[in-house]
């Protein structure tokens, strides 16, 4: 099951996740989301464990708690939506009309 962990503080690791999930069972991987730019943590993170019965026991058991002076939000990780093309999910090419100007302007 994969588990979002969201309020990471900016100091927080793949490790003391790991640390902190793996009393709940097996932890299958560990990934911190990070800016793109600057490679720094985006303040969540999504845990994968195989059991179940374990994420669930996870889920109930870390929600709140306090990471490094903050409290998690934990639960279940929802299906990632369906991204829409760079136009807005509008198709065909650009159209344009009428003139640009430049042309012959008489007084």
């Amino acid at each position: 099951m994969n588990i979002y962990v969201g309020n990471l503080p900016p100091t927080a690791t793949e490790e003391h996740l790991r640390t902190a999930f793996k009393p709940f069972g097996q932890v299958t991987s560990v990934t911190i989301i990070k800016d793109k730019f600057s490679g720094e943590s985006r303040g969540f993170a999504f845990v994968e464990m195989p059991g179940k019965a374990e994420a669930q026991a996870a889920i109930t058991g870390l929600n709140g708690k306090d990471l490094e002076g903050r409290p998690l939000i934990v639960n279940e990780a929802r299906p990632r939506p369906e991204r829409r093309d760079n136009r807005g999910g509008r198709g065909g090419g650009g159209g344009g009309g009428g003139r640009r100007g430049g042309g012959h302007r008489s007084w």
